[in-house]
């Protein structure tokens, strides 16, 4: 398309191009002069930014500024009469340059004749990057173009959209007939290889345009998304403009607008961010997130954030961007792809049929005349899998009659029949309500989920906007369903196969977060939504209740599983009480594995994993003894050490040589180790001397899904700040710390460890160098306290503020202290947190570790030296404030 500064208006105030020349004339230095003029320009800009002018007035100023400035410079250096043509391709093609956007320059030879000399090229290119400009170029006969286009269609793009800055009109008109559809790249093959393109490009950001911190440019709904729109116009239709396809029939006026408006404020997000920046930065990171939303007018408000506010109006115009994005390719597609063919369609309702594989509306009065047919349409795409989507002017229409789902509509007996029958279906319910979302349809007629659309939450711990993460949430439901997803999840799998109404929890995922943002206790509000939906759907008073109590309770079983010992009875028996029933338990477990694995791509791992499945399977063992029958402390401890007593058989030790070990071990171990693992620490032990301590053992894969450290050494204070500081010179991540002190002085200390990218520790080499890290370590004055951690604060945590709170409370029945740490993770947050407790002579007895994005959340259980609990205020207060500064080293 032509460059917008090919028509844009000369500014005296951004250059005086007569002034420029004067002074050329007057023998002024071009090399200080060129770069003076492009940086007084650029501030004048950027000035003009700041008062409120829109990007969409400035980036083609740019343009316009350094075509000055680079066609000055060619006729300067090269004459007027050197054959070679000066051709702007890429964006700058286009006319649009943003503060920090390359100058992408072809020069094109000349077949014959005249041609410029090497040198002076060169001395052309060395210029403008000495003025100031980052620029790309190319050096091509019109046999190389031809031939570059033909390989590579990004060539061929950039060559299309073109614009002469100077030289023979005729070579860069032979360039365009020799690179276009007519020789090359023919409309059909272009269009499906961009449309190949874009689906690839998509996939990398995870099909989402709603990650925390989106690409601006590459993003699904970003501006390569209206990008593409243009360049597949170009080559079929010949559109040079976006306008052009009201002409063709393919956008409506409103359409146009849309589309205008979407793409002006991501250029004013790009612009920011380039100012912002200083460089080409495309990525709307964390770092500039705050600032934004101050310089674009937002204030934080109750239950609100202004960066909150920028973010969710940056995603609800990506999102129509998506689906105006989407319903213009599918045009494309049906005028380009099968345009040939003529196949009669077929009918599958009074109100729908099926063209060339999409569904349409039979007539263009269906949705004004029966305007339940908005979800029937859905409920058709589930029942005909063979359909490939829907016709571009249905999709249209879907658009211009969606304003009639209000209240009457929801109120229809017709539509809450329709939308009840798809999420019973077998298929093809995530699918289906992301469609719905796309066009529109589900935030009408769920007014609660409108509301959340686009809505983010600014921490490191949700990766997508609350509805993206709620959709995530339904697809992951299904795919337990699923046989070729079994394999992921065996467990589910079983467990969803043999509940008779998926659909209540495909509704429990749909509300579980819709109240989010309100204020208040979203589960609370959300399960008084859920019910009320579930009366007006029909459901029966179990179903609704089931829901409902799903939606209030859809963090119970992540938080026991992540913040409480459940290898306490006790805790257990608790768990199983407020879960009720096997129906309410598998329910909730499905609910919470698929619920957390929608939350961030980096949440979910083995450890988690086996920590739920761990409480599913103790929960269910606790409902079948019978919820008025629980297991007993002494019954569990027995049947424990009889399982690992089977399992020592093998290993010939004496049985009195095991119950001398065991003597000096509290019960306590017996309940925090399965049989397996007391069978490992005990033939270690057993076969170990004065000269083997301490003892390190290491499972590299151990069945909890994680690397399992074992250390027996003698007890001393400062050994969890130790092992704490050794783990993490290594970036070793601790997911788990149980450790038990003997009765003859030693310590049983077992850690749970990940790597950074969540997996177990795999390498030999690695595993050996922890282990001998580890007895050094260990081996050191124990008065001496570890080495400072100088591992460097990641880029992301930097952005984000947690205040400490430090709570504690007595458990009486175990006779322990438990020590709730919420602050910011950092690297060395345990080694300084085993430190303080060293120094106040705190023994930790167990921990639950867990990182919740930019926060540690952390749960100590704790005694004095004594293994006492902590009862006197003073020496809470100690060790409070004893954390407190440790924290603030």
């Amino acid at each position: 398309m032509p460059g917008a500064s090919a028509g844009f208006a000369a500014d005296r105030r951004l250059l005086d191009t007569a002034a420029l020349d004067a002074a050329l004339e007057r023998g002024a230095s071009p090399l200080e002069l060129f770069k003076t003029t492009l940086l007084a320009g650029q501030d004048e800009l950027l000035a003009r930014f700041r008062n409120g002018v829109s990007a969409a007035q400035l980036v083609p100023a740019r343009a316009w500024l350094v075509d000055q400035l680079v066609t000055r410079t060619w006729r300067r250096l090269l004459g007027g009469h050197n054959g070679a043509a000066l051709i702007a391709v890429g964006g700058y093609g286009r006319g649009e340059l943003h503060p920090a956007s390359d100058i992408d320059l072809l020069i094109l030879l000349p077949e014959s004749g005249e041609r410029p000399p090497l040198e002076r090229l060169e001395g052309f290119v060395r210029f403008l990057w000495d003025i100031g400009l980052e620029v790309g170029h190319s050096v091509r006969s019109l046999d190389d173009c031809a031939q570059a286009a033909e390989a590579d269609i990004t060539v061929a793009t950039s060559l299309m959209e073109s614009r002469l800055l100077a030289g023979p009109a005729e070579l860069h008109r032979a360039m365009r007939e020799r690179t276009g559809p007519a020789r090359l790249w023919p409309s059909r093959r272009f269009f499906e290889a961009k449309w190949q393109e874009q689906q690839r490009r998509h996939q990398k950001y995870d099909d989402t345009a709603h990650n925390l911190e989106p690409n601006v440019k590459e993003g699904p709904g970003g501006l390569r998304d209206i990008h593409v729109i243009g360049w597949v116009a170009k080559r079929h239709f010949g559109a040079e403009t976006l306008r052009d396809l009201i002409g063709h029939g393919f956008l409506t006026e409103e359409e146009y607008r849309e589309l205008s408006a979407g793409q002006a404020f991501l250029w004013d997000i790009r612009f920011a961010l380039h100012s912002l920046t200083g460089r080409r930065e495309d990525r709307l990171l964390f770092d500039y997130q705050t600032t934004l939303a101050k310089q674009f007018g937002h204030r934080d408000e109750d239950h609100n954030l202004a960066v909150e506010q920028l973010m969710q109006r940056y995603y609800r115009t990506v999102m129509e961007l998506s689906r105006l994005n989407e319903m213009l390719l599918q045009h494309f597609q049906e005028a380009i792809l099968y345009a040939d063919d003529d196949a009669i369609p077929q009918l599958l309702s009074k109100r729908f049929q099926a063209r060339k594989g999409f569904i349409e509306v039979t007539h263009r009065q269906v949705f004004k005349r029966h305007p339940y047919a908005l979800l029937e349409i859905f409920l058709l795409l589930q029942q005909h899998p063979d359909l490939k989507g829907v016709r571009a002017s249905t999709i249209r229409l879907i658009r211009q009659y969606s304003h009639l789902i209000d209240t009457s509509f929801r109120a229809d007996p017709r539509c809450r029949e329709l939308f009840m029958q798809i999420l019973r279906q077998p298929r093809g319910v995530s699918h289906v309500l992301r469609r719905m979302h796309r066009y529109g349809v589900l935030g009408r007629y769920l007014p609660a989920f409108g509301q959340i659309s686009g809505r983010m939450q600014y921490d490191l711990f949700h990766a997508y906007t609350v509805d993206s993460h709620t959709l995530f949430v339904i697809r992951n439901l299904h795919r337990m369903a699923l046989g070729k997803y079994a394999e992921q999840l065996p467990l589910c799998h079983r467990i969803m196969a043999q509940l008779p109404k998926p659909e209540l929890l495909y509704l429990a995922g749909l509300f579980h977060d819709i109240a989010k943002g309100r204020g208040g206790d979203h589960s609370e509000l959300g399960a008084a939504e859920a019910e009320a939906f579930c009366r007006a759907h029909g459901l029966g008073s179990y179903d609704t209740h089931l829901v409902a109590w799903l939606v209030r309770n859809h963090l119970l079983m992540s938080m026991t599983a992540q913040r409480k010992d459940i290898s306490d009875p006790a805790v257990i028996n608790q768990f199983a009480q407020l879960v009720g029933d096997q129906t309410h338990l598998d329910c909730l477990y499905l609910l919470t594995v698929a619920d957390i694995r929608a939350t961030n791509p980096g949440l979910w791992n083995s450890w988690r994993a086996s920590l739920l499945t761990q409480l599913y399977i103790a929960a269910s063992r606790a409902l079948r003894r019978g919820l008025g029958s629980p297991l007993e402390k002494d019954e569990l401890i027995a049947d424990t050490r009889r399982q690992a007593e089977q399992l020592l058989r093998a290993s010939k030790l004496h049985h009195m040589t095991i119950r001398k070990i065991w003597a000096q071990f509290p019960d306590d171990y017996f309940l925090r180790f399965s049989a397996e693992e007391i069978a490992w620490h005990t033939e270690a032990i057993a076969r170990s001397g004065p000269a083997d301590l301490p003892l390190v053992l290491i499972d590299p894969d151990s069945p909890r899904g994680s690397t399992d450290v074992f250390v027996y050494a003698p007890d001393r204070d400062n050994t969890f700040a130790v092992i704490a500081a050794t783990f993490d010179r290594f970036g070793l991540d601790i997911q788990d710390a149980r450790i038990t002190g003997t009765r003859d002085g030693y310590t049983l200390d077992s850690y749970l460890l990940l790597e950074a990218d969540n997996g177990p520790v795999t390498d030999p080499e690695r595993l050996a160098a922890i282990r001998e890290a580890l007895r050094q370590a260990l081996l050191q004055d124990p008065l001496r306290p570890p080495p400072p951690v100088k591992r460097a604060l990641p880029r992301r945590l930097r952005h984000f503020h947690t205040t400490t709170q430090i709570n504690i409370e007595l458990d009486a029945r175990n006779q322990r202290t438990i020590l709730e740490l919420i602050t910011a993770d950092r690297p060395g947050l345990l080694a300084r947190v085993g430190l303080a407790f060293s120094r106040c002579r705190v023994r930790i007895i167990n921990a639950k570790i867990a990182t919740i994005g930019e926060r540690a959340e952390d749960v100590f259980f704790i005694t004095d030296a004594d293994n006492r609990p902590l009862i006197d205020p003073a020496r809470q207060a100690e060790l409070r404030q004893a954390l407190l500064t440790a924290l603030e080293g």
